[in-house]
């Protein structure tokens, strides 16, 4: 049988990792490497950093770029590193990608302008100003739910023709619109939504950017090994386990940065406190969130 699946420039399984602060809210780089190294032992294979969960808006240019520095220092050449560098100013975002590839990430994610709302023709001219300005490949960001302007299928599929735009971080919500885009051009395709990772990924998505392989990236990583492996039936039953904690963490009221620090502080592993205006999750979230992990691993 003929594979249709994309090349996957940033491997397969990438975190949307957290960025854990110390209990005074600096920033604890000692944490973001022990985390960074467990999540590659236990299977991804690339890490998302200073993207939406890990709390780009509130972090600083130098936090961002020390980040990236510290992560590559602990995991080396064993995952790829894609860096967020999102504004929503086109000057900035070009420098902060420039930032990035100096401090040793392998690729940028670049989501839409927010807030000013460009049209689709000066989102195209900000993504490809962003790529022309770093040696760095790119990953869209197409999430309108926070940004308020999607990045339409027409203009991914012109965006595709730029030699350094090579992925999509795929938010849209939009099955219809994605499988377009897949038919129609090269792009590495990752739901960024964990409720989509096998369906995106069974009509040709090159893996997932996942906020619930903070706490279980072995359960994720699963989701996607199975299918390679022809076991659809097995993919299926464990995408369908991961459901409810899935839903605990990502289809609440609060953001999945927040669900997600409460998890892995129970867990014992590198989180801290969010930033403001973040607050943290209280104890009966968090004693749910931990409830539907140990239904999900046995443990």
């Amino acid at each position: 049988m003929t594979s249709t699946r994309k090349p996957s420039p940033f491997g397969r399984t990438l975190c949307a990792m957290i960025t854990p602060f110390t209990e005074a809210g600096a920033l604890d780089l000692d944490g973001a490497q022990r985390l960074a190294a467990h999540l590659v032992a236990e299977g991804c294979d690339g890490l998302v950093l200073n993207g939406t969960t890990g709390e780009s808006p509130t972090t600083t240019d130098e936090e961002k770029a020390r980040l990236v520095a510290a992560v590559r220092e602990a995991v080396g050449d064993r995952a790829a590193l894609v860096a967020g560098v999102g504004t929503a100013d086109t000057r900035h975002t070009a420098e902060l990608a420039l930032a990035a590839g100096k401090a040793g990430a392998d690729g940028v994610l670049v989501v839409t302008p927010y807030y000013s709302r460009p049209p689709q023709e000066a989102v195209a001219d900000h993504f490809r100003r962003v790529a022309d300005a770093s040696e760095l490949p790119v990953m869209l960001y197409d999430i309108p739910g926070r940004t308020g302007t999607r990045i339409e299928p027409d203009t991914m599929i012109r965006l595709a023709e730029h030699p350094r735009i090579v992925a999509v971080k795929d938010c849209s919500y939009d099955f219809l619109g994605t499988q377009k885009v897949l038919a129609r051009t090269e792009l590495a395709y990752y739901a960024g939504c964990d409720e989509h990772v096998l369906a995106l990924y069974a009509v040709g998505a090159a893996g997932c950017v996942s906020t619930v392989a903070n706490a279980v990236p072995d359960r994720i990583a699963s989701i996607l090994a199975a299918f390679d492996a022809g076991d659809t039936a097995r993919a299926t039953e464990l995408q369908l386990a991961a459901t409810p904690l899935i839903e605990a963490m990502m289809g609440a009221d609060l953001p999945g940065t927040v669900t997600a620090k409460a998890l892995l502080a129970r867990l014992g592993l590198p989180a801290g406190p969010v930033r403001a205006p973040l607050l943290p999750a209280g104890r009966e979230t968090a004693d749910g969130l931990l409830a539907r992990y140990e239904a999900l691993t046995g443990s």
